[in-house]
């Protein structure tokens, strides 16, 4: 089993989700959350903003915030792993920063609590 975790754009929820439908996928979750990835932001105009001169936070203006961001979680079999990635990509990539991070993990175990399922059992 592996867990797909996929950083998306907040606007492309809706999107993302029929994607995971169409695939097969009727099960994960979704949550809110704010980030950054690395951006355009000189390194040098953040060390000045750390420093505390007022030119370089004035350069660095609204490229140091958190943007909402939606965090989707789905665990499948081995196997459905690449479906799951693919349909991810092809629903949240323009090509400009800011389309997300997909992870893959493993997972160990998992137990369904309402039947004591064990393993692929569980998530099936």
């Amino acid at each position: 089993m592996k867990e797909v975790i996929a950083v998306v754009r907040i606007n492309m929820m809706n999107q993302t989700k029929k994607a995971l439908d169409e695939a097969g996928i009727d099960a994960y979750f979704a949550r809110e959350a704010q980030g950054r990835g690395k951006g355009f932001v000189n390194p040098m105009v953040l060390e000045g903003a750390e420093q505390g001169y007022e030119e370089a936070a004035s350069i660095l203006g609204e490229k140091g915030k958190l943007y909402p961001k939606r965090i989707i979680t789905v665990v499948v079999e081995d196997s459905r792993v690449d479906d799951v990635v693919q349909a991810l990509i092809r629903t949240n990539q323009t090509g400009m920063p800011g389309d997300g991070k997909i992870f893959v993990l493993p997972i160990m175990d998992a137990v369904r609590v309402r039947t004591g399922e064990c393993g692929e059992a569980a998530i099936a």
